[in-house]
């Protein structure tokens, strides 16, 4: 099949897998982008490699994206939203307008960090040649509104359509009294469609679902086909109450595309042993049914009704269609049967049909 043959076919997958947010009418594609590693996570990547990455998720009739102003203190926002600037333009441009066509695609950022000028930072997970700033934690009702703000300049947009409150891991009642007020008034007003929060958590999400009045969660890692942990509380409660998931780190930091080799990460660090070993196992059943590790990886989430989408990252056009291959594979039922058996996934997960 020619290159512009199969983008047509992804076009047409991607117009019929969309799900809705909460109650909110907004929809996204299943398979999203996440925003990380255009800025440089574990490895560093360009202003053009970083184009090239969106413009071929573009490509395949896709566009819900993902971004925040921790990832590479700003990079990441600045770069995706250059490169959507420069491919797709507003209706009205003849009228002397030239913005993104926002109807083509959503959008979620971030609040919760500032960005403060910080040459001596450690960059972490990020490469060395990204800006010297640095993240502070404010989650107070102005500083949100100050974060939107500047998330805005640098995506050169006039708005994005999910807010998400970022990593309040310490900061529950701060979060809670400052930037949940801050993002209902915006959704009441009409600047963004939906609230939520992202955490690398589930507990503290199940809480906020318990008592907030959320659109979303972005859930990153915590229900992948190696790490259950939201299917216990966390996924009923948002089912009951409508709260759309968003799965993020599908791959668990790098494992569950990888496999099982030497140096593979999970969770943002080299992976423990026991999560080598089960990886290991679920790789020998990939085998047996001729299943990638990365196509379970990506469809095992999205069965569960819960889940709205799964964002997983990427660094290269190629990785996109990798991506993009790996969702649409067809799994034989037998696999998730195994697995079941073997005691790997859990007996109450939802599994693809």
């Amino acid at each position: 099949m020619r290159k512009d043959d199969q983008h047509r076919a992804s076009a047409e997958i991607a117009r019929r897998a969309e799900a809705e947010i909460g109650r909110t009418g907004l929809k996204v594609n299943r398979l999203g982008l996440g925003g990380a590693p255009l800025a440089g996570l574990y490895q560093g990547v360009t202003d053009e490699a970083a184009a090239q990455v969106v413009d071929t998720y573009l490509g395949h009739g896709l566009g819900f994206f993902d971004t925040a102003p921790l990832y590479g203190s700003g990079v990441s926002e600045t770069r995706l939203g250059t490169a959507l600037s420069s491919r797709a333009h507003d209706r009205n441009r003849d009228r002397g307008r030239n913005a993104p066509a926002r109807e083509t695609f959503v959008l979620a950022t971030k609040v919760g960090r500032l960005l403060v000028p910080d040459p001596a930072r450690d960059q972490d997970v990020w490469s060395d040649d990204l800006p010297p700033v640095g993240p502070v934690f404010d989650y107070t009702y102005d500083g949100t509104l100050r974060s939107l703000e500047e998330s805005l300049t640098r995506l050169g947009l006039d708005r994005v359509d999910i807010l998400h409150i970022h990593d309040p891991d310490n900061h529950y009642e701060e979060a809670m009294e400052g930037s949940y007020r801050a993002l209902v008034r915006l959704r009441e007003e009409g600047v963004i469609r939906a609230v939520g929060v992202g955490m690398n958590q589930a507990k503290m999400l199940a809480r906020f679902a318990a008592e907030g009045d959320f659109d979303c969660f972005l859930c990153a890692g915590r229900y992948t086909l190696v790490d259950h942990t939201a299917l216990k509380r966390l996924l009923p409660l948002c089912e009951e109450r409508i709260i759309s998931i968003i799965i993020g780190g599908p791959y668990n930091s790098g494992i569950l595309a990888l496999g099982a080799v030497d140096g593979a990460k999970f969770d943002y660090r080299k992976a423990p042993p026991h999560i080598v070993e089960k990886v290991r196992r679920i790789e020998a059943i990939c085998g047996r049914h001729e299943t990638p590790l990365k196509a379970a990886a990506l469809q095992f989430p999205l069965a569960h009704p819960a889940v709205a989408a799964v964002i997983p990252g990427a660094r290269s056009p190629e990785e996109v269609d990798e991506n993009v291959r790996m969702y649409e594979v067809e799994i034989p039922e037998d696999f998730w049967s195994e697995l079941r058996e073997e005691g790997l996934i859990p007996e109450d997960a939802p599994t693809p049909d």
